[in-house]
């Protein structure tokens, strides 16, 4: 199609303003092939004629606001009657996708090829940042807000090697295209995990856990037992009886969903910016965190995968016991950026949960810090009645996971501290592959004019010069 200049180069801001929410959920798909690319062989064998162009900075703020921006107080509009759950909050920010808990568990790391960032999520903020980082979302200005959000990880784009297992086939051809962003979100499960347990293994809801990789013992609560005179209903017929494994993949599945909110953020808003985009595989196990410079543990894999005595000396026997890396905490000049609720970023596991409960209840805590910042009129009355968690669901959950700790060697049991599943790779979008291959619908308007734009600023990129 011929080129022309566009009549106009609309802010950011302005696209996003202008484009309705109904076109972005009809007109959002799946765009790959960007300015730059090249598909190697087969039907849509394709060379791109253009040269890469990067994602402008107000453009990738955009993104990064869309996914994890943040936005306002979270209302927290529970029953905070004791007993009646509403303590389990964790937080009272709330981002542009919701959060369990409010505990905003999921980070995001942006990586170009000139730059690796993380961004600091509201818990990593203070007080002070939050209020102004909800001014400015106020006044949309994404640009200010993305660079003081961003902590520079590395001067170049970090990423694992994209042959598989790292990787999948199909998405190795354009995995970390030159020119393209890549935002990568990292589940924070620990928070999450201990949260959770300080709500189920109190004296209401009374969950006993058994741990079903040891023949079903108690995972470190016989004592609590009620038929032992404790407050947990070990009584399988009652329905309260759950294993290990149980509750970490609803941990899990419940931090996934944050993720899976972002990337559907991330689409609509690239779909409203005219950029193209796709979600795609991140789920390795250590292969991002090493990228990323994350401190790594490691274990023999028979640990690992929590194999029996035999097992694991068959493994060692054979040679098969191989070293098995795993996220811990990520770090920069001195500074802990993220870190797991459990050692070495605390001396045990009760230390660890009572660190959580101090987030929530501690002299600078969400419920007791002063001033609190809320969406509440009168947040010091509710705050007063919000009740503390109990310390018989403290001791109940130290106990349980002092167990995981002692018998996995690690926190959670079956998987890593941190997680990836799914990434978002954002670029400019050629609209000559997708003419010479597709039926006109396959691009909408807002993509023919950012290729317009972005092709009409390389024309006069190059004159200039």
């Amino acid at each position: 199609m011929p080129l022309s200049a566009p009549d106009s180069d609309p802010s950011v801001k302005a696209r996003l303003e202008n484009y309705p929410l109904w076109r972005a959920l009809v007109e959002r798909r799946s765009r790959r092939f960007g300015m730059g690319m090249r598909v190697p062989g087969g039907p849509l064998a394709y060379q791109s004629r253009f040269p890469s162009r990067p994602l402008s900075e107000e453009e990738e703020g955009a993104l990064a606001f869309a996914a994890c921006g943040i936005t306002g107080y979270a209302l927290a509009d529970l029953c905070y009657e004791r007993g009646k759950g509403g303590n389990m909050i964790g937080g009272l920010v709330g981002r542009t996708v919701a959060s369990g808990d409010a505990l905003q568990s999921v980070a995001m790391a942006v990586i170009n090829d000139s730059a690796t960032y993380f961004l600091r999520r509201p818990q990593d903020m203070t007080a002070k940042e939050v209020e102004e980082a909800i001014g400015l979302a106020k006044e949309g200005a994404v640009v200010e807000l993305y660079r003081r959000a961003r902590v520079k990880l590395a001067d170049r784009r970090c990423t694992p090697p994209v042959e598989p297992v790292y990787n999948l086939n199909m998405n190795e051809w354009s995995a970390a295209a030159q020119g393209s962003t890549y935002f990568l979100p990292i589940n924070d499960l620990t928070p999450m995990y201990i949260n959770g347990l300080l709500d189920i293994l109190n004296e209401t809801t009374g969950v006993y856990i058994l741990d079903e990789r040891a023949g079903f013992r108690p995972a470190g609560l016989a004592r609590f037992a009620r038929s032992k005179g404790g407050h947990l209903d070990d009584d399988p017929r009652k329905g309260r009886v759950a294993t290990i494994e149980l509750v970490e993949r609803l941990v899990t599945e419940f931090v996934t969903l944050e993720q899976g909110m972002m990337i559907q953020n991330l689409g609509l808003a690239a779909q409203g910016l005219g950029l193209g985009g796709f979600p795609n595989f991140a789920n390795h196990e250590f292969g991002w965190f090493e990228a990323l410079g994350f401190r790594m543990g490691r274990m023999p894999a028979s640990q690992y995968l929590g194999a029996g005595r035999l097992i694991s000396l068959a493994m060692k026997l054979t040679g098969k016991d191989s070293q098995v890396p795993y996220p811990l905490g990520l770090e920069r000049d001195c500074q802990v950026l993220l870190k797991a609720s459990c050692p070495p970023y605390y001396e045990s596991m009760t230390a660890a949960v009572r660190s959580v409960v101090e987030t929530k209840f501690g002299a600078s805590g969400v419920f007791r810090g002063s001033p609190l910042s809320s969406a509440w009129q009168s947040p010091t009355t509710v705050r007063e009645m919000v009740p503390p968690i109990s310390e018989a669901a403290i001791e109940a959950t130290a106990a349980y996971c002092e167990y995981v700790w002692q018998r996995y060697g690690r926190f959670p049991a079956y998987l890593a501290p941190f997680r990836t599943a799914i990434g978002y790779q954002a670029t400019h979008l050629d609209a000559e592959f997708y003419d010479r291959f597709y039926r006109p619908e396959a691009l909408a308007e807002t993509q023919r004019e950012d290729f317009r734009r972005t092709t009409s600023q390389r024309a006069t990129d190059c004159a200039d010069s």
